[in-house]
C-alpha cells in the first residue's frame, strides 16, 4: 500500500485525527508525570562522553578511468557533493552553441532510471537541495543533504549526471526560462559587459557565451544535448567531490555508479586570444568599461602575480558599506574628476588563458578621465612596486582566499576545480606560501604586460565620452 493510501485510510477511519489531537495536550500532562517535588533541585547531568576526532586532510584518489574522487571528512551533520564534469561552453561546438545553457536549465529533469517528479519530492523529503551550475569550463551538479542520507541521495546525483533521457517535451518547456535567463542577463550591466568582454578577446572557445544566442533560442533539440553529455561526461573529465562523507565510502560509491562512461570524450580547441572591441550603445546614465589584456593560465606563476597586482590596485571594498581607502585606483582616479565612479582590478584564469584588467564605472561625461587615471595607475606600478604595497596586496589576497575556503560551496568548488584540473588538491598552506613567493618585479612585470600588450574592451552605456581601445 502506497503511503498516500496509507494516509488517506487512516483519516477516513479518524485516527489521524485523533493523533494530531495529542499536539494539543495540556502542558499539566508532562509535568504531573514527575514524582518528586519540583521543589527539589536538579541533580547534575552525566557529561556525556566526546569523541576525540583529529583534523583530516583532503585525500584525492584517481581511478583507472581517469574519474577523480576528492573528499574532506568534515564530520559536520549536513554534508555536501559535487560531480564536476569538464563541459563548460567552451567545449560547445560551432554548431551546437547554448546547450550548456540548457543543459543548467535541465538539470532535475526526467532521467533513464527517475522521474522528474521523484527526483522533485524525492529530494524534498530528504530535505536535501540540488543545485546546477555551469562555468566557461565546467558543469557542476551539487547537493547538499543531511549526513545519514548519503546512501540515498547519491543515487539521484548519479541519475543527473551518468542516465540523462531529455525528453522532448520537457526540453521544449525549457525555452521560456532561456529567455527569462537571458533578459535578466541581460538587464544586468556588470553580467553583459563581461560576455561582450570575451566574445570581443577569443576567437573561439571561451568567447562561448554562457547564455544561448538569440538564434539558437527553440532551436536545440534533444538530440543536440545527448550528442554532448555523450562527448563530455566521461570519466576521465569527471570529478567526484564530498564534504563531511568518509573517503572511502565515495570512493565506493563512484565506481558504483559514476565510473560507466570510459573514453577520453571530445578534446576542446584550445583559445586563441587575438583582442578587440565591442561597445553597446544606449540610453543609460552610468557607462560601463571592461579593459583587459590577455592574462595567466589558473596555476601558474604568473596567474599569482597578476593577482597580487589586482590586491594592490584594489578590488572595491572588503566589507559592507566600506570604502576602498587602500585601493590605488580609488586614489588615482578621485585626483582626476569630482564626477562620482566606481573603479576595480580583476583577474580571470582559465585552464589556457586569463584576463586581466579594469572594470570602471562612471557618468557618460567624465568616462574618459576615469578610464585615463585608472590606466595611469597601472604605468606607475609598472615602475616599481613599494615592499609596504607588496605586502598588504599578499595579505589582503591570502585573506581573501581564506574566507572563501570558510563557506562549504566555495571550499567544494576550489577542491572540484583543481581535482579536474590536475587530479590533485593544493592545501591552503601551499597556496598562502606560493603567494608569498611573489616578487616585486613579478608583479612590476605583469602591469608591464598590461600595458604594452594588445588591449580587449567591451563598453556599454551613453558612449559619447568613451574613447575607443586604439586611443588608449
Amino acid at each position: 500500500m502506497s503511503a498516500c493510501a496509507r494516509w488517506l485510510k487512516l483519516e477516513g477511519t479518524g485516527v489521524m485525527r485523533g493523533i494530531q489531537s495529542l499536539n494539543h495536550l495540556s502542558r499539566r500532562c508532562y509535568a504531573a508525570t514527575r514524582i518528586s517535588p519540583l521543589t527539589e533541585p536538579l541533580g547534575s547531568p552525566k557529561p556525556s562522553k566526546v569523541i576525540a576526532r583529529s583534523a583530516e586532510n583532503v585525500q584525492v584518489s584517481k581511478l583507472p578511468s581517469g574519474l577523480v574522487v576528492a573528499s574532506l571528512e568534515t564530520f559536520s551533520p549536513v554534508s555536501k557533493i559535487g560531480v564536476f564534469v569538464k563541459a563548460g561552453s567552451r567545449y560547445e561546438p560551432v554548431g551546437n552553441l547554448g546547450v550548456t545553457h540548457l543543459l543548467r536549465l535541465a538539470g532535475n529533469l526526467t532521467t533513464k532510471g527517475v522521474s522528474a517528479f521523484k527526483i522533485s519530492r524525492g529530494l524534498e523529503a530528504l530535505g536535501s537541495t540540488l543545485s546546477v551550475t555551469s562555468t566557461r569550463e565546467h558543469m557542476v551538479y551539487s547537493l547538499d543533504f543531511l549526513r545519514d542520507d548519503f546512501d540515498h541521495v547519491i543515487e539521484y546525483l548519479a541519475n543527473l549526471t551518468t542516465a540523462t533521457d531529455f525528453r522532448p517535451w520537457e526540453v521544449s518547456e525549457l525555452t521560456s526560462r532561456v529567455k527569462i535567463d537571458k533578459a535578466l542577463a541581460a538587464q544586468c550591466a556588470q553580467t553583459s559587459v563581461l560576455e561582450n568582454l570575451h566574445q570581443a578577446a577569443y576567437k573561439n572557445a571561451l568567447a562561448n557565451s554562457l547564455y544561448c544566442p538569440d538564434f539558437r533560442v527553440g532551436k536545440i533539440s534533444r538530440d543536440n544535448m545527448q550528442e554532448f553529455v555523450a562527448n563530455n561526461y566521461t570519466s576521465s573529465r569527471m570529478a567526484v567531490v564530498g564534504l563531511g562523507v568518509s573517503h572511502s565510502a565515495l570512493k565506493q560509491v563512484a565506481q558504483q555508479f559514476f565510473d560507466v562512461h570510459k573514453g577520453a570524450g571530445a578534446s576542446g580547441d584550445k583559445a586563441i586570444y587575438h583582442g578587440g572591441e565591442l561597445r553597446v550603445q544606449n540610453g543609460d546614465s552610468l557607462t560601463h568599461t571592461l579593459l583587459a589584456c590577455e592574462g595567466a593560465a589558473s596555476g601558474t606563476a604568473e596567474a599569482n602575480a597578476f593577482s597580487v597586482l589586482q590586491q594592490l590596485l584594489g578590488v572595491g571594498p572588503q566589507v559592507k558599506r566600506g570604502s576602498s581607502i587602500s585601493s590605488k585606483l580609488s586614489q588615482g582616479i578621485a585626483k582626476a574628476t569630482t564626477q562620482p565612479f566606481d573603479a576595480s582590478a580583476f583577474n580571470i584564469s582559465y585552464s589556457d588563458s586569463g584576463l586581466f584588467g579594469l572594470y570602471t564605472i562612471a557618468q557618460a561625461g567624465s568616462a574618459k578621465e576615469v578610464i585615463k587615471a585608472a590606466m595611469a595607475q597601472v604605468s606607475a606600478v609598472a615602475k616599481g612596486v613599494s615592499e609596504q604595497d607588496l605586502i598588504r596586496a599578499k595579505s589582503q589576497l591570502k585573506t581573501e582566499y581564506l574566507m572563501v575556503l570558510e563557506g562549504s560551496e566555495g571550499l567544494l568548488e576550489e577542491i572540484g576545480a583543481q581535482a579536474l584540473a590536475s587530479g590533485a588538491y593544493s592545501s591552503p598552506d601551499d597556496v598562502a606560501k606560493a603567494i608569498d613567493s611573489v616578487t616585486s618585479s613579478d608583479v612590476a612585470n605583469a602591469a608591464k604586460k598590461f600595458v604594452s600588450s594588445k588591449k580587449t574592451m567591451a563598453s556599454r552605456g551613453h558612449l559619447v565620452n568613451t574613447p575607443f581601445v586604439d586611443e588608449l
